[in-house]
């Protein structure tokens, strides 16, 4: 089947819609998503599947370049599944070609996970598309690292990153972003050996 004929990847960034959530750990998705429509030269515009989506391509110019949905979804986290099911119905994309960009507590901070399938770790977001898609889409792991001492972990994952954290917060999400880029052009394995950390 031509690349073509198989229809674009479907990358979807979790997070929160709204000023109030943006600079969120649980957001890091969002974050990823803004800087890969950045690097596709595109803007997010609304999508009838309540989503923000940029439509575009990745990878070095000709054969090997994909066209790319990257997607917001305009609910709320724990609702993500609607969209990204309404978007994989409207663009006909397999759940193999769907990607979500996602916080994850159990890896220390900025270091990247690749995997398919999978459970959803607690994770709302993940638990929404799951139920909606089953488990079978890839996840690119953003590590958030756990909640210092007492803190509750749904205190922890809607607060921004701390100043230190800050310090290095662009250039763990310009290597996320790559992390997708190669997995959507290079397929997963490879993606893993150079991104899992």
């Amino acid at each position: 089947m031509s690349e073509g004929a198989a229809g674009p990847w479907l990358v979807v960034g979790l997070g929160n819609p709204g000023p109030e959530y943006a600079g969120n750990r649980h957001n890091v998705g969002f974050m990823v998503a803004d800087l890969l429509a950045e690097r596709m030269g595109g803007r997010f515009k609304a999508h009838k599947a309540r989503a923000q989506v940029v439509e575009g391509r990745v990878g070095p110019p000709g054969p090997g370049s994909r066209r790319v949905v990257v997607a917001k979804p305009s609910s709320y986290m724990n609702l993500s599944g609607g969209p990204v099911t309404a978007l994989r119905d409207f663009y006909k994309v397999p759940v193999e070609r769907i990607v979500a960009v996602h916080d994850e507590l159990d890896i220390d901070y900025g270091a990247l996970r690749l995997k398919l399938g999978g459970g959803d770790n607690g994770h709302n977001g993940l638990k929404s598309m799951t139920k909606s898609l089953g488990a079978e889409y890839h996840r690119v792991r953003f590590g958030i690292g756990r909640p210092p001492g007492r803190m509750q972990v749904a205190d922890f994952v809607l607060k921004d990153f701390s100043s230190a954290e800050r310090k290095e917060l662009d250039y763990f999400v310009d290597r996320a972003a790559d992390a997708v880029e190669a997995l959507v052009t290079e397929g997963l394995e490879r993606a893993q050996s150079a991104y899992n950390s």
